[in-house]
């Protein structure tokens, strides 16, 4: 489609176009037919849109509420979770923590859970589905004495051990055993001096939450300093532990007999609005991500001043104009460095910036393969181990491509905002509703032309 066709779609609404061709069955926007264990699957299919306008409020942050979630079973009470979104994961850790004998109860958009009987979980195959179930280990260690799990999935971008986890929770006392493919844990936790060989997340929150409950004090040392990493402490410490240093690279806690119940608001989504935040610069729009907070995003932000956006911090989120006209360089580094989670979004904005935009990735050695997608747009990469070199270009052209994980599927769309005439995201492997609440109502809100096509 050229420009001129494009500019002559018809609006049924603000952002609403109507239903595009694609190369899909018969039925196209027909009902969805769930797979995979009753999680979703859909196609997105977008077309080239004028620049977003508008507000985006801006999600509870999944890695944030993920381990929270996870936490509430270091009590026997009941702990109230807000503001938590529709995602798949959210979904999948709901059915984990059910067969963990937690209680799970929707109250509109909260979740009430209720750990009072404990037990280790009865439905491996919910382990298996996803990363974060591994941070189930810390809080059944803590509270049973024992523990047992299957080694955890996710998406496909390269090694994530959990050896950092169980070294820790060796320090902690536990005797650690491996038995076909599951990790079977015992023992009364003792506080311990912990230096991680990495900063890892997943390793901090596993470890600070088991030792909330260990008797005597623990020390994390090289401990990962996230933004969700500090959430979790505040959650914690506001129900009964005592927790300090969170936010630095040593945490201490001091172990508590027991935690109590608490509500709780966990902080938003620095990664969805990050992702918004490249979607107005690859447009050249004007958007007001509210909810969204400078402090967990400087990496981000400084890139994208560098590229010619225009940032402001305002009460109510943060304001993002402009369009991208400088190339850039990007190093992924661990928190407060630049995030891995927003390398695959920062090279859509690449790929339409004019000049040479270098991408070295540090933190996932396969986190490149939504490349080889974006170039059948049209994109000039070249992709040599770990780095990745951007040729921009005026013009991309819409056609199918694949999510091949979850940010590698929201870079797709946002090209597809930018290319010519209609580009196809095929998401079977269901990645994007794992970390995006809504992606596309959001974006056809502010004048995104795309719609979700169910399969």
């Amino acid at each position: 489609m050229t420009r001129a066709a494009a500019g002559k779609i018809i609006l049924r609404q603000r952002g609403h176009i109507a239903p595009p061709r694609h190369n899909l069955p018969s039925g196209g926007f027909a009902a969805a037919k769930p797979k995979n264990g009753g999680i979703l699957m859909a196609h997105y299919a977008v077309r080239e849109s004028p620049p977003l306008r508008g507000e985006i409020p801006i999600s509870t942050s999944k890695n944030a509420v993920l381990p929270i979630m996870c936490g509430a079973l270091l009590t026997g009470e009941d702990v109230r979770i807000e503001r938590v979104p529709e995602l798949t994961d959210v979904k999948t850790l709901c059915a984990l923590l059910a067969s963990c004998g937690c209680s799970v109860k929707k109250e509109g958009d909260a979740l009430v859970l209720n750990a009072g009987a404990l037990q280790n979980p009865q439905d491996e195959e919910d382990v298996r589905k996803m990363r974060a179930s591994v941070l189930v280990l810390g809080p059944l260690l803590s509270r049973l004495g024992e523990a047992r799990i299957p080694l955890p999935g996710g998406c496909a971008i390269g090694q994530r051990p959990i050896d950092q986890h169980l070294k820790g929770m060796s320090a902690l006392g536990a005797k650690v055993k491996f038995d076909h493919g599951g990790v079977p844990l015992s023992g009364r936790l003792r506080g311990a001096v912990i230096y991680l060989d990495m900063p890892s997340v997943g390793a901090t929150e596993n470890l600070l939450m088991a030792a909330t409950l260990a008797s005597g004090t623990t020390r994390i040392e090289n401990a990962a300093k996230e933004p969700e990493i500090v959430d979790l402490a505040a959650f914690l410490n506001a129900m009964g532990a005592r927790i300090c240093g969170a936010g630095t690279s040593t945490i201490v806690i001091e172990g508590v007999r027991a935690l109590h119940a608490v509500s709780w608001q966990p902080i938003s989504d620095r990664i969805e609005a990050g992702t918004m935040a490249c979607a107005c610069a690859i447009t050249g729009g004007e958007l007001l991500l509210s909810g969204a907070r400078a402090e967990h995003l400087r990496s981000l932000l400084f890139k994208l001043s560098e590229a010619g956006i225009h940032i402001k911090d305002t009460p109510g989120g943060l304001m993002v104009f402009g369009r991208a006209k400088q190339p850039f360089e990007i190093r992924t580094m661990v928190y407060p460095g630049f995030p891995t989670d927003l390398q695959a979004p920062m090279m859509a904005v690449a790929c339409k910036t004019p000049g040479t935009s270098v991408f070295l990735e540090t933190i996932f050695e396969n986190r490149f393969m939504h490349a080889a997608e974006l170039s059948r747009l049209g994109a000039h990469i070249r992709v040599e181990n770990r780095v990745a070199v951007v040729e921009g270009t005026p013009y991309l052209t819409g056609a199918p491509v694949r999510a091949t994980d979850l940010r590698a599927g929201a870079a797709l769309i946002l090209a597809g905002l930018c290319a010519e005439g209609e580009t196809l995201v095929d998401d079977s492997g269901g990645h994007i509703e794992r970390g995006y609440c809504g992606i596309e109502e959001k974006l056809r809100a502010v004048g995104g032309r795309i719609e979700r096509v169910a399969l």
